[in-house]
């Protein structure tokens, strides 16, 4: 896979070359490179961005300077009238162009699992009030598939950290990417059904007074398994019980509908549903 960043501090994506990623692009399996929007620039100044069209506070980041260096990354000749162009209905499948926005659909475990089946990556990153808005219409009248997504419900100064956290999240599902893939299967939002995923110990047995489970030192791998389950069940039912909501019904076990019954669920239909009073 061929990651490119687009940012004005494109130093900041150094991170990117430690640990498990750094790993992964030493072995060829993906090649990640991070690039100085004001190297399109032709002013003295090198300016990125200018004043809001209607007025308002801030500055929003121009689309000339934009449309040069994605028009370089994508491949693609610059069009005078994009107007006159229509949005296929099919864009382009190996490449994405992505664009960190605090208003966009939130960015999940699926997100991450289908691109990180995709050749190429070309993120974005605004900075100040913003990009200009008509710089991911102008791509997709183009073909590309644009993505814009958010990390969570909150605004940062710019769309580095987003990057960084939607690579790294893309990159560790590549295969070969981690040393031992049996790592990832049961982890959080992993799968249609997904749940949070279970607490995890380590030795000793007992720490300054606290013990683990006395299920996990049994050696029965049935017993841990089902204990690990209903951890998992009654974890995501304090946390996130949006998820539980969202499971298949037809898909749990008999020992799963117990367990969410117990937790206060109503199983009988599609869907968990809590118990009314």
């Amino acid at each position: 896979m061929d990651i490119d960043i687009v940012s004005v501090f494109p130093d900041y994506f150094e991170v990117l070359n430690l640990s498990l990623l750094g790993k992964a692009q030493h072995k060829g399996l993906v090649q990640v490179e991070a690039h100085d929007l004001r190297n399109w620039t032709h002013d003295v100044h090198h300016s990125v961005d200018d004043t809001p069209v209607g007025g308002g506070a801030g500055m929003v980041m121009k689309p000339e300077v934009w449309a040069e260096c994605l028009d370089d990354l994508l491949h693609l000749a610059p069009v005078e009238d994009a107007s006159t162009l229509e949005k296929p209905e099919t864009p382009n499948e190996e490449t994405v162009l992505i664009f960190p926005n605090p208003s966009a659909p939130l960015f999940t475990q699926a997100d991450a699992t289908e691109l990180a089946g995709k050749k190429h990556l070309v993120f974005g990153c605004g900075r100040y009030e913003g990009y200009d808005a008509r710089i991911p219409e102008y791509y997709r009248l183009q073909g590309v598939d644009v993505r814009e997504y958010s990390i969570g419900d909150y605004v940062l100064n710019g769309g580095e950290v987003a990057v960084s956290a939607m690579i790294e999240a893309i990159t560790r599902l590549m295969p070969g990417f981690m040393g031992n893939h049996e790592s990832i299967v049961e982890e959080s939002y992993t799968g249609e059904n997904a749940l949070l995923e279970h607490y995890q110990y380590t030795k000793p047995a007992t720490w300054r007074g606290l013990a683990v489970p006395e299920v996990l030192l049994s050696g029965d791998h049935g017993k841990v398994d089902r204990f690990r389950r209903d951890e998992a069940l009654a974890k995501t039912t304090r946390i996130r019980p949006d998820l539980i909501e969202a499971l298949d019904c037809h898909a749990l076990d008999k020992k799963d509908r117990k367990e969410l019954m117990e937790l206060g669920w109503n199983v009988s239909g599609d869907h968990p549903r809590r118990h009314t009073k």
